[in-house]
């Protein structure tokens, strides 16, 4: 038993912790790093906007923090966000910048274009989130999938396949899914996802070192938190071997969050030995300037707030098809369960065609697709403006707007 992996000058832990009988099955990568998602997946938690400018400012800062890669948005979302990332990229700041995109080859030739160093690809890959919650038929997600990434491979960007809701796909579909993008597409890196926080630390552990046995490429973890469980899941899958760890700083995100930045970097460091490379020292500072500039703290698990709002226009996608049939292909456990309000759809800078055609069905009207595109737009702008969601009076006089 080594003394000073439990005892420091920071931090006095465990000493079962480093028993070998503990330790003896752990497979940490030489060297883990941090993919940052706090200005991309953070953002996505309903109502948070931040600006080109706080964007801009926030990659700075993790960047003097030390992470290995910032993913600083989508560049489809807004023009702001396109703008953000090339700025970003222009300062060449050290850490790598990833684009986020989903597995269409225009959002993928609008990221190289803001000049990223790569690409997070993602794309269904549950049977029952492909077939009910986008209404493709399996085959189509795959083909998706491979005319991304050669897309990617061929604009000459690193590109991560990110399979949505792996975690809760039959393993073998999900093997064959990953393997025939692998063959037929092409894959640098795989995030092992878990999208909707499901996964135990021991099931993380699990899926991860069966990876690292069939593939030869790295891998990424990509944990939510709906179950409080993604720092824990995140420690496991690092001493199973995952080469990269996906973070969100205070983790903030969509439904329950992201995996907390300094929670797990803190984690690993003082309970398992593993140093990532950040500055722990300007934690504290980072996590304050994110806090400010939300305006509001990460999602609780079952009982946040905004645990069950939702606001991305693929979140809206798969409310509408699921919420009436199968709720827990959205929701792995139900607002009813513990007593939390119904989901609600809002209108902010994240929301897509599918959150505006049901608002209008709200207040009794029908968009035409140009004037349903030019309400989306508005309402985007407009959330950017006020910094908040758009409410009901808002939309209605948008609407009144684009119909004359």
């Amino acid at each position: 038993m080594n003394k000073e992996l439990w005892k420091a000058d920071g931090w006095w832990v465990s000493p079962w912790d480093f028993m070998e009988e503990v330790t003896k099955d752990f497979k940490p990568a030489k060297q883990v790093k941090v993919h940052d998602v706090t200005l991309r997946d953070g953002e996505q938690q309903a109502g948070i906007i931040f600006t080109k400018e706080e964007k801009i400012g926030l990659a700075e800062e993790l960047a003097a923090l030390g992470v290995y890669r910032i993913e600083p948005g989508m560049p489809v979302v807004s023009v702001e966000d396109e703008v953000a990332v090339k700025e970003i990229v222009k300062r060449k700041l050290g850490p790598q910048v990833f684009a986020g995109c989903r597995s269409v080859v225009d959002e993928i030739k609008k990221a190289a274009d803001c000049g990223v160093d790569g690409v997070t690809i993602g794309t269904p890959a549950s049977r029952h989130l492909i077939e009910q919650g986008v209404g493709w038929p399996l085959e189509r997600a795959a083909e998706h999938a491979i005319k991304a990434t050669l897309a990617a491979k061929e604009l000459g960007l690193y590109t991560l396949f990110f399979p949505i809701d792996g975690s809760r796909a039959d393993m073998e579909l999900y093997f064959s899914f990953i393997d025939q993008v692998a063959r037929d597409g092409h894959v640098d890196s795989l995030v092992v996802s878990d999208t909707f926080g499901v996964l135990t630390p021991q099931g993380a552990g699990y899926l991860v070192k069966r990876l690292k046995e069939r593939l030869n490429i790295p891998l990424e973890c990509h944990f939510h938190n709906h179950f409080g469980m993604a720092v824990a899941n995140t420690a496991a899958a690092v001493m199973s071997g995952a080469d990269i760890i996906h973070t969100a700083v205070t983790g903030i995100g969509e439904g329950s969050g992201n995996c907390c930045m300094e929670e797990i970097v803190v984690a690993l460091l003082a309970l398992y030995g593993v140093d990532v490379g950040v500055n722990c020292e300007r934690l504290y500072g980072i996590a304050k300037r994110v806090r400010e500039l939300a305006g509001t703290p990460a999602n609780r698990p079952f009982v946040g707030e905004r645990t069950y709002t939702i606001e991305t226009g693929e979140g809206v996608l798969f409310y509408r098809n699921v919420w009436r049939e199968c709720p827990t292909v959205l929701f792995p456990i139900l607002p009813k369960v513990v007593g939390h309000p119904a989901p609600e759809v809002v209108l902010g800078k994240k929301s897509g065609i599918d959150a505006v055609e049901l608002w209008a069905e709200r207040i009794g009207t029908h968009l035409t697709k140009e004037e349903g595109r030019e309400v989306v737009t508005r309402v985007k702008r407009r959330a950017s403006e006020v910094r908040r969601l758009v409410s009901e009076d808002e939309f209605r006089e948008i609407v009144r707007d684009v119909k004359g």
